[in-house]
Parts: C-alpha cells; sequence; structure tokens
C-alpha cells in the first residue's frame, strides 16, 4: 500500500515543477515584454511631456533648467491664440487639409478603381506612371509649376497652388486604393452589373461602402501631410501673411518669440492638439487600412 501510495507522488512532483518552471517563464516573458511596450512608450510621450510642461511655465523659469513648473502659467495659451493672426493661420490650415483632403480621396478613388477592376490596353503602363510619379521629388517640378501659377495665372500668395492639383488625383493615394480594392471579390461588381448597376453606380453603391477602412487610411495620410506642409506655403504662400497656414505662421511666430520658450511651446501644442485627436479618434480605422493595404499585387 504504501509503495502503490508513493508512485502518484513520484509522477506529479515533475509535472508540478514543470508547471511553476512554465508559469514563470510567462511571467518573465510578460514583464520583458511589457517593460519594452513601457520604454518605447515613453521614449514616444516624453518629449510631448517636456513641450507642455515648458508651455505652462512663467517667461523666467523658461529659461532655466527646471523641469516643473513653479506657477502654472494658463494664460499662455490664450496668449497665443488671441497673437494677430493665428486664427487666420487657423482658418487658412483647415481650409487646406480639409479641402485638399476632400478633392484627393473624390479625384483618386476612381482612377484606383479603374486600375484594379478593367483590363485595358496600356494599363501596366499607367500603372508605372503611377509608382514612377511616386518616386518623383516634389523639388523637381517646384520651378515649372511656381513659373506657370505665377506668370500664367496669377495665383501666387494664395494657398489655391497647392488646394487645385489635387482634384487631379494623388499618385501615392491611387497606388494604396488600387491595393486595397484588388482584395474586394469581383463577384460583387459582376452582381451588380447583372441587377443593372452601371461602373458608376457600382462604385459608389458596392465598392465604395466596403472600401471605408483604405479611405480613410488615405484620407488621414493626404490630411497629416497637407496639416505639417512646411515647403509648399512657403513657396506659395509667404508673400500675403494672410494666406500663411500654422507652419509657416509657426515659424514666424518663433522668430518674433524667440526668447519665450514657453509661448512657443503653447503655440506648437496648439498647433498639434487636433492631429493628436484626430488620429486618437480614427486609430482603429487608420490601422485597419493601412494593414489591408498592400496584401495583394
Amino acid at each position: 500500500m504504501t509503495l502503490v501510495s508513493a508512485l502518484p507522488r513520484k509522477r506529479t512532483a515533475p509535472a508540478s515543477a514543470a508547471a511553476r518552471a512554465a508559469r514563470r517563464r510567462a511571467a518573465l516573458q510578460w514583464v520583458a515584454v511589457h517593460s519594452v511596450a513601457i520604454a518605447a512608450a515613453l521614449f514616444f510621450l516624453l518629449p510631448f511631456v517636456f513641450v507642455f510642461l515648458t508651455s505652462v511655465m512663467t517667461d523666467r523659469q523658461a529659461l532655466t533648467s527646471d523641469l516643473w513648473p513653479h506657477q502654472w502659467q494658463w494664460s499662455n495659451y490664450a496668449k497665443v491664440w488671441h497673437t494677430p493672426g493665428f486664427l487666420t493661420w487657423w482658418r487658412n490650415t483647415l481650409l487646406y487639409a480639409g479641402l485638399g483632403t476632400l478633392l484627393t480621396v473624390v479625384s483618386s478613388l476612381p482612377v484606383a478603381y479603374a486600375l484594379a477592376k478593367f483590363r485595358f490596353r496600356g494599363r501596366g503602363l499607367a500603372l508605372t506612371a503611377v509608382v514612377a510619379m511616386m518616386m518623383l521629388p516634389p523639388q523637381v517640378t517646384v520651378i515649372p509649376m511656381y513659373l506657370f501659377w505665377a506668370k500664367q495665372l496669377h495665383l501666387t500668395g494664395s494657398l489655391w497652388p497647392l488646394i487645385v492639383p489635387m482634384a487631379f488625383g494623388d499618385a501615392f493615394t491611387i497606388f494604396l486604393l488600387r491595393q486595397f480594392l484588388l482584395t474586394i471579390p469581383k463577384e460583387y461588381a459582376e452582381a451588380a452589373r447583372i441587377d443593372g448597376c452601371g461602373e458608376l453606380r457600382t462604385l459608389l453603391r458596392v465598392v465604395l461602402p466596403m472600401a471605408k477602412p483604405a479611405i480613410a487610411a488615405v484620407a488621414l495620410f493626404q490630411f497629416f501631410s497637407c496639416w505639417n506642409d512646411y515647403f509648399g506655403p512657403q513657396i506659395y504662400a509667404s508673400e500675403n501673411p494672410d494666406a500663411w497656414t500654422l507652419s509657416y505662421g509657426l515659424e514666424s511666430f518663433k522668430g518674433a518669440h524667440h526668447t519665450n520658450w514657453n509661448l512657443t511651446m503653447a503655440a506648437t501644442l496648439l498647433v498639434l492638439a487636433p492631429v493628436i485627436v484626430l488620429f486618437f479618434f480614427a486609430q482603429r480605422a487608420f490601422v485597419e487600412g493601412v494593414t489591408l493595404t498592400g496584401v495583394k499585387g
């Protein structure tokens, strides 16, 4: 009886030791993975914390090495907001980013649909041209385009030379949308055609609802690009302060308040805030759209 009762203990002891080792290994892996994630989060978060803390300091403390505000100056944001021209920069940036994003998506989606679903002569050449345009830096065409807008249309000193070309599509947007549309089974479009839908109606009623993640992703890409654009407004709108955007106006603000780091940081946060809030609410659609594009060639 003693021998029989001893056998299970010999079998369960190694098993329990192995289970404890497995749990210990899983716990160590959890700590390692989350430690790396926390370190990466702090790496990206600490600069924003530094900017925020500096933005609520007094003028004198912002020039010192102190990291924590002695007196919280929330009025710095009001000073920046009421700076002459700041609201104009906001309005111009919203016009540029909002209208530019809308025109880019509306003009690029039909082209991407045609490249993804139609079979026509020259389709490969058209796709090659789109990829080639993605590789072409804007500095190559800036001189002839500036001469065209300045000499022929006399639209320099405004943002229209930057907004109007977006109505003719964007190579990067076309390519990403095309890659996503390739993942949509062709049977959906064929069923719509059998029911009597034309190509435009098929695009709007069938393809467009299924392509919402990709559209959200490219719209965010374009919005962020326009919101942060400094090169374009510098070329076309620098001569007219009423046409400045936030990115270009912030550089002027920093030059005028080069010793007031608290105001400069407050202005920086006011410029960054809409982009951060937009990405926070749209990150699920953004990640889904980026993940699903490019899975089929």
